[in-house]
């Protein structure tokens, strides 16, 4: 996303979007102990460009909900916790470079491109197990996360997802997709 381009959404979809995101807030109360809900909205009324980057979260499937409050920054942290990976941005390889590497039948967009246009940092393999303590996600798909530069460098990319009761990791060469790989992204507001 340009940084010189502010995104933000008509007044009436901002509307309708803190709608959606509060009652998807009431109804998981599990993910976010202690935080009120007014003062998330409070936070998202001050940061259009924020609403504008959840917004692209919830059109692409991600269902994003506050999962914590970072204390030291005075954050919000939103996660996608759909409960497969986002069926808007699957079928991506991993980065830009991946894409163009591909000689023949390129996916439409990667991962790392898409968040970049969304606004959004992808989750890191922490923080996708820590997203699993809230649930069980990704148990039929999975989801590309952040890969170590030197991983990266020999062509590599990780996802994860979830199966026999635990979180697994893997590695599959950045320029592969799949219609069951996407990718799950963080906010902080």
């Amino acid at each position: 996303m340009s940084k010189s381009i502010k995104k933000k959404l008509p007044a009436e979809q901002a509307k309708e979007l803190l709608g959606t995101l509060n009652k998807r807030f009431a109804q998981n109360m599990n993910r976010h102990k202690g935080i009120a809900w007014a003062d998330v909205e409070a936070k998202l009324k001050a940061n259009p460009q924020k609403l504008w980057s959840l917004n692209e979260m919830e059109e692409t499937g991600g269902e994003p909900d506050v999962i914590g409050y970072d204390k030291k920054t005075g954050e919000y942290i939103f996660y996608d916790c759909s409960p497969e990976t986002p069926k808007g941005r699957r079928s991506t390889c991993y980065d830009h470079e991946a894409l163009e590497s591909r000689k023949e039948h390129k996916p439409e967009n990667s991962a790392v491109g898409m968040a970049e246009d969304m606004g959004i940092e992808m989750l890191t393999e922490a923080q996708y197990r820590e997203l699993q303590k809230l649930g069980k996600f990704d148990t039929k798909t999975s989801s590309w996360v952040q890969t170590p530069a030197n991983i990266r460098k020999l062509g590599g990319a990780l996802f994860c997802d979830w199966r026999f009761g635990h979180v697994f990791l893997y590695h599959n060469g950045a320029e592969s997709y799949y219609a069951v790989r996407g990718f799950r992204g963080a906010l902080r507001v």
